[in-house]
């Protein structure tokens, strides 16, 4: 169906971008989006992608909003503290665009629920805060097939990772194996500027938008580092792995 006058104003700004146009803001429309993860990652990648028009943006998220939340994670509000995180990002949501259709996922994933999950989805925004849960994501998109975008952030720092299995490196090939426990200090030590969780997470939704609409080039085999402390953006060139136990050849 043909933009209505509103959406055509609505998503002008976009349609006259090179590489997108009025097809690209068609595919977005008619596209499939999961975040896994409704936190400071979260929020941002997710507010970007309604407001690009993400046809249908799903919200995977067990967690209720708390007051410690409200520094970073710029889905909820004072207003929302102790409620689902997945009911107040879909209102959110939702008065930002009504145009988007917000599916939520209050149950957490798990090894036996996540493949028929992500597999309703064409791309998987990888927001999460722990190693356990990047692992499962990566090796159930690889399986099927499905790109998304890793991110992690930590005090001043973050980083990124776009994946398009079986064309570049995963995860895996980056990270062969979770850190020791007290090897990688939670924020809950150490802390996080809530703008960087912001700049990485919006990140991550253009890696989306330009996957979806074949604009630009991926930051795929690039690990893309980001020092909030010095102002660095560096690009680490990595490669998949033969060998590695998700994606390999073997």
């Amino acid at each position: 169906m043909p933009l209505t006058s509103q959406q055509q104003e609505r998503y002008n700004r976009t349609m006259l971008l090179e590489g997108i146009g009025p097809d690209g803001q068609d595919k977005l429309l008619h596209s499939r989006v999961l975040i896994v993860g409704a936190g400071g990652l979260g929020s941002s990648a997710a507010f970007y992608l309604a407001a690009a028009g993400v046809g249908t943006l799903g919200i995977v998220d067990s967690d209720r909003v708390e007051l410690s939340n409200l520094q970073r994670q710029i889905l909820h509000s004072t207003a929302d503290l102790g409620r689902p995180k997945v009911e107040s990002a879909g209102r959110k949501l939702r008065s930002l665009n009504p145009d988007v259709h917000i599916e939520k996922h209050s149950a957490r994933l798990t090894p036996g629920t996540i493949a028929a999950c992500i597999d309703e989805y064409e791309f998987v925004v990888d927001a999460t805060d722990n190693f356990e849960s990047k692992f499962m994501i990566n090796d159930a998109c690889v399986r099927r097939g499905i790109s998304f975008s890793h991110a992690g952030v930590s005090a001043m720092e973050g980083q990124t990772l776009t994946v398009r299995p079986k064309q570049s490196a995963c995860y895996r090939c980056v990270f062969p194996a979770a850190p020791a426990a007290d090897a990688v200090p939670s924020t809950s030590r150490v802390g996080i500027l809530g703008s960087v969780a912001g700049i990485v997470g919006a990140i991550q939704a253009t890696e989306c938008i330009k996957c979806i609409t074949g604009a630009g080039h991926l930051l795929t085999d690039t690990l893309l580092v980001f020092d909030a402390s010095t102002m660095n953006f560096r690009a680490v060139s990595v490669q998949r792995n033969a060998g590695c136990p998700a994606c390999g050849n073997a």
